[in-house]
């Protein structure tokens, strides 16, 4: 997940929209009259819904009125309390176009140390955070929020920052207007520290939001005493990516989704992840991790001597790597506890369930070919391979097709270990689709 493009110049529009005599009359209610808030009722529930506000109105008052004689218009100003949801600070008048801020916007300085121009004072508005606590729980976002911060409003969009006692901090992109059953987007303040963009978080320092990783190592008990913490990015799955460097000179990339630890690498085996490692020497660790894959392949009676290796997604116990040999060859290693491990040529690897990638795709051949001469399939000599399926008693087909051009073969194989039990030709066995074997 990108960062939002805010191409746009985002900024708290409410002050620039209500004249000094509204300003006035809000700055002076330290106590709400009676007849504010008969007038608030009695006239805001239609200004919210001509400002298509999915709004039930509580409680509202009137905040005070302006003309404008040249074009002849009279705008009055409200604000209203909602049976669920924020408040809002909404204007309407004949001639005029409604508008409508929500009190986080709305209580939001117009710059530091000045006072809000036209704040929400009714008692239940006095806390909008604890109004916008549901859209967080709808996101699937943790943020019990500590702080908020209204950050502006497009056409389509409202935007505002919180604080998280979480730890975290996010900027939210929700509906204009503001409606909570909308839903939105929620992206990491992280994702704009080191940005050019003009929207900052700023109620909570980097370095505090990124203090939030130490909760993930704790919970990974990888034994790293935290030296160095960045925050490597977000994925389309709304994932967040965290790098610590460890006092033992180890390193960790950490995979967080919905506020919880989901993984954790050594940045051995982080080289594909968003760029790997940069806290610590990820070459170096990436050496010593390929001498042991040599070493674990050559235990499990595999001669590759490892040039470099892609990690497979975690499967339990098991270790599951991709090798490229410096000879040239290739293949699956799925390695154990206790050292105990195979490895699979990449032909075979498709049987077991595992597609290399970063080997040629021909470097399985010739394993295959050597399978057909079992059968007496002497002239064959595979050029290409696919997984065909599973038969009613459990052993799979690979179909192969030969370098001459004729018609290749379908060879069946127990997967465990996997051992090839037979071979059919395209010819007679059906199903083929390979070119050259149709």
């Amino acid at each position: 997940m990108r960062p939002i493009g805010f191409g746009l110049a985002i900024a708290l529009a409410i002050a620039a929209l209500a004249p000094a005599t509204v300003l006035s009359a809000s700055k002076k209610a330290a106590d709400i009259p009676a007849a504010a808030r008969k007038q608030g009722m009695a006239e805001a529930p239609a200004v919210v819904q001509q400002a298509g506000l999915s709004c039930q109105v509580s409680d509202a008052r009137f905040i005070g009125k302006s003309e404008d004689k040249k074009a002849k218009t009279s705008t009055s100003y409200y604000e209203v309390d909602c049976a669920s949801g924020p408040g809002f600070i909404v204007s309407g008048g004949a001639g005029v176009a409604p508008t409508a801020f929500s009190c986080i916007e709305a209580n939001t300085p117009p710059a530091p140390g000045k006072p809000p121009a036209v704040p929400c004072m009714l008692p239940g508005n006095a806390d909008p955070k604890a109004d916008i606590a549901p859209l967080f729980a709808k996101l699937g976002v943790q943020c019990t929020p500590s702080e908020i911060r209204g950050i502006g409003q497009s056409k389509t969009n409202t935007y505002f920052e919180a604080a998280c006692q979480e730890g975290s901090g996010y900027v939210v992109v929700a509906s204009a207007p503001f409606d909570i059953a909308k839903g939105g987007e929620a992206q990491n303040c992280l994702n704009f520290d080191d940005t050019d963009g003009n929207i900052k978080c700023t109620l909570m320092d980097k370095k505090a939001r990124l203090a939030v990783v130490d909760k993930y190592v704790a919970d990974a008990k990888n034994g790293c005493v935290v030296k160095d913490r960045r925050y490597v990015g977000a994925t389309k799955d709304e994932s967040d990516f965290f790098e610590t460097s460890c006092a033992d000179g180890k390193g960790y990339i950490y995979k967080v989704s919905k506020g919880a630890l989901a993984q954790a690498w050594d940045c051995a085996k982080a080289m594909g992840i968003l760029g790997g490692c940069t806290l610590t020497d990820a070459r170096e660790a990436a050496t010593a991790q390929a001498g042991l894959y040599t070493r674990l392949a050559k235990a499990a009676g595999s001669d590759c001597d490892v040039d470099k290796y892609a990690i497979f997604p975690s499967t339990g116990a098991k270790d599951v790597v991709e090798l490229v040999c410096k000879s040239g060859g290739g293949g699956i290693g799925i390695f154990e506890g206790g050292g105990k491990g195979v490895v699979y040529d990449c032909g075979h690897a498709l049987v077991a369930g595992y597609k290399c990638g970063i080997n040629k795709p021909e470097s399985g051949n010739a394993a295959l070919t050597a399978d057909l001469r079992k059968f007496d399939q002497k002239t064959c000599v595979v050029s290409d391979s696919r997984l065909a399926g599973k038969t009613a008693k459990g052993t799979f087909l690979m179909e192969v097709s030969c370098a001459d051009g004729f018609k290749g073969y379908m060879i069946e194989y127990k997967d465990s270990p996997v051992t090839a039990v037979g071979a059919t030709g395209c010819a007679f066995a059906g199903g083929c689709k390979l070119k050259g074997n149709t």
